[in-house]
C-alpha cells in the first residue's frame, strides 16, 4: 500500500472549515479485526469531535482557512495555542491512522520495507515487539509511528 499524505490533509478543508474526510474503505471493511461498530463510533464520533473542536478553535483567527499542516507548524510549542495544536494534531493523526489501515493488510511487509526493518530492528518480530512497547507505554491515547 502506498500512502499519499496529500490525500487527506490539506484537502480536508471545505471553504474555511475542516470536514471529516471520508474513509478510504467501507465501515465493515476491516472486520473482524476492527468491527464496523467500533470503526463507525471512533471515526464518526471521536475523530469528528476533533474536527469540530478544531473548527471552533480557529474560527475568526488568522489560522482559519489555513491547511492542517500550516496550523500544526504555526502553533507547535506555543502553550497558549495548545488546544489548537492538540486538536489539529489529532485530526492529522487520525487521518494518517485510517489511511494506514487496509482491508487486505497484515502479513509480511513488502521486501524493501522488510529489509529496512531488519536493518533497524534486527527482525520483523523485534520491530513488532518494540513498536507494541512504545505504543503501550504512551500516556492516554498516545500514538506510536514507525
Amino acid at each position: 500500500m502506498s500512502l499519499n499524505l496529500d490525500n487527506f490533509s490539506s484537502t480536508a478543508v471545505s471553504g474555511s472549515q475542516f470536514v471529516l474526510a471520508p474513509l478510504p474503505y467501507a465501515d465493515n471493511a476491516l472486520e473482524p479485526v476492527i468491527s464496523a461498530n467500533t470503526l463507525s463510533f471512533h471515526y464518526g464520533k471521536h475523530h469528528k469531535t476533533y474536527v469540530d473542536n478544531l473548527n471552533n478553535l480557529v474560527k475568526d483567527t488568522e489560522l482559519e482557512g489555513q491547511s492542517l499542516e500550516h496550523i500544526i507548524r504555526a502553533v507547535a510549542g506555543k502553550a497558549d495555542k495548545a488546544g489548537i495544536f492538540n486538536n489539529a494534531a489529532q485530526v492529522w493523526n487520525h487521518m494518517f491512522y485510517w489511511h494506514s489501515l487496509s482491508p487486505n493488510g497484515g502479513g509480511e511487509p513488502p521486501a524493501d520495507l522488510k529489509q529496512r526493518i531488519e536493518q533497524s530492528f534486527g527482525s520483523v518480530d523485534a520491530c513488532k515487539k518494540e513498536f507494541a512497547s512504545a505504543a503501550m507505554t504512551q500516556f492516554g491515547s498516545g500514538w506510536a509511528w514507525l
